[in-house]
């Protein structure tokens, strides 16, 4: 155990890419799965929200354990929704590494580890060769106070080795012989002299298995759910992909050095190069690095252990995942919003807004929002992928965005369309605006109801409130702000020969979109 005054800098890190597919309608490409509240525990709080609580509370009964600030890998395109959502958590700092695309879980982790090893990022929380935390942000786990266990034991594993080389991973209990995830062989048969229970060594990682497959495996016993959370020192994780891995390594740390950062109040957001970003290989961190250090017969040794987790752990990874975490009444049924059933059983019903009414069905997934819904067989709740597939293959707008789109300065809702016109309804947040802007092929009609707007119309800036209007020809540039402390909402009337859109060019704008 380390002494007090040399405590150990502990920064968590939380994966918050992935677009979550199957679960479509609600989990789309502009509003993934992460940021949504589907754990039916009554928190009211996102996936995401709940990740960084389980994870900033690693250091509950441990004094020396110095918390650093909690690391955010996220999409460019999502910073603002990770923003709104570590507001709402209050007291947590954070720092946001904003990917300009994906490039799946081992660059990001690379971001992450140059970050915390950076003075010039973090001057208060780097103590030498800080210990990494790390969790995907879309799982959900029953028992906060057995999770936060299991990672204080990676902690002390990690921080016992001198040679600062293992890796310990959390292995999920299995309940089940479960197809979709991958799995972790251990050595749980036998009897290592001075072994705590719970802690293995780990022998091999498979992929997932077939069911015949997963269940020889629960009936042998010693193997686990991979669930993708690890913890082990930065330097670990460089020095492992500089091994296995240089290529990502070195196109990541390009990338790195070439960076920007800016700040919004306590939360600092760091861009590494777009163009340099693109060019480095996509790859998950267990192909990358975890997975061949067991076998690993090179210079440098990296032993991985693992500690057992049994605490309600789900990765939600499908519909059917939601309704098994979800609080089910007498008859097995799990409903969400305006919902009426009868004589029904083993479902999942989500209304958004409509009312959705249910007779005489059986072990179904029905989810409506404001411009699709989904019917599925509870057993078939993996293939709603194929439905975005089509989507994808069709360019279909239901794939990335929901009716109403949430931006950094607040959120619109596409009520109506039809031939050359379109009608949003918009709202803007206290002190927030749109982009100095024009378009080529619309004009734009907008009408307050509700808070003042401040209007930027060519040379002119005026305030409108509520019931006055404003028209905004086609070419003009344009800006829509709310001076005021409350929600600006206005109606915006499109007309023109195109609406999409991407016919919008920035001139100037807070959040970075300039064009």
């Amino acid at each position: 155990m380390a002494k007090a005054n040399s405590a150990t800098s502990v920064i968590p890190v939380i994966l918050c890419g992935g677009s979550g597919t199957r679960l479509w309608p609600l989990s789309r490409s502009g509003f993934p799965k992460q940021f949504l509240v589907l754990s039916g525990d009554g928190s009211n709080q996102s996936l995401f929200q709940q990740a960084i609580a389980r994870i900033n509370a690693i250091n509950q009964g441990m004094a020396d354990i110095r918390l650093g600030s909690t690391l955010v890998v996220t999409n460019e395109e999502h910073h603002f929704l990770a923003l709104d959502q570590l507001r709402e958590l209050g007291d947590i700092k954070a720092t946001l590494l904003l990917e300009p695309v994906g490039r799946n879980t081992a660059p990001a982790l690379t971001l992450a580890a140059l970050a915390a090893t950076d003075l010039a990022i973090h001057p208060s929380d780097v103590q030498n060769d800080p210990i990494l935390v790390i969790t995907p942000a879309d799982q959900t786990v029953q028992n906060q106070a057995r999770f936060v266990k299991a990672l204080q034991d990676c902690v002390e594993l990690v921080r016992a080795d001198q040679s600062k080389k293992t890796i310990a991973i959390l292995g999920i209990t299995p309940t089940a012989p479960e197809t979709g995830y991958g799995y972790i062989k251990t050595n749980a048969k036998s009897n290592e002299a001075g072994k705590k229970s719970g802690e293995f060594t780990v022998e091999r990682f498979v992929e997932k298995p077939n069911a015949q497959t997963a269940q020889q495996y629960l009936e042998e016993g010693g193997y686990f759910w991979n669930g993708g959370m690890f913890v082990l020192r930065a330097s670990t994780w460089l020095a492992s992909l500089q091994e296995f891995r240089p290529d990502i390594f070195n196109a990541t740390q390009k990338a790195w050095n070439a960076k920007t950062i800016d700040q919004s109040g306590q939360t600092m957001f760091v861009r590494p190069d777009p163009s340099l970003f693109n060019a480095i290989p996509s790859e998950s961190i267990d192909y990358a690095v975890i997975e061949k250090c067991p076998s690993n017969h090179g210079q440098m040794q990296f032993p991985i252990k693992m500690v057992e987790l049994n605490a309600g752990w789900n990765d939600l990874g499908a519909w059917d995942a939601v309704w098994q975490v979800g609080k089910q009444d007498s008859q097995s049924n799990v409903t969400s919003g305006d919902v009426l059933i009868s004589n029904s059983k083993n479902s999942l019903i989500h209304s958004s807004g409509r009312l959705v009414s249910a007779v005489g069905v059986e072990s179904l997934i029905i989810v409506e929002t404001a411009d699709a819904v989904l019917v599925a067989d509870r057993k078939n709740s993996q293939d709603v992928k194929n439905i975005v597939n089509q989507l994808e293959q069709q360019k279909r707008e239901e794939k990335n965005l929901h009716r109403k789109v949430a931006r950094p300065w607040g959120w619109y809702d596409s009520v109506d369309e039809g031939e050359r016109f379109k009608v949003k309804r918009i709202q803007v947040k206290p002190g927030a605006s749109l982009s100095l802007q024009m378009h080529h092929h619309r004009a734009e009609h907008w009408i307050v109801v509700r808070g003042t707007a401040e209007i930027t119309n060519g040379e002119k800036v005026i305030l409108l409130t509520e019931n006055q209007s404003a028209y905004i020809p086609q070419g003009q540039t344009h800006r829509l702000a709310n001076p005021g402390k409350t929600p600006l909402e206005i109606i915006e009337v499109q007309s023109g020969s195109y609406l999409g859109e991407d016919d919008i060019v920035r001139f100037e704008d807070r959040y970075g979109r300039t064009s």
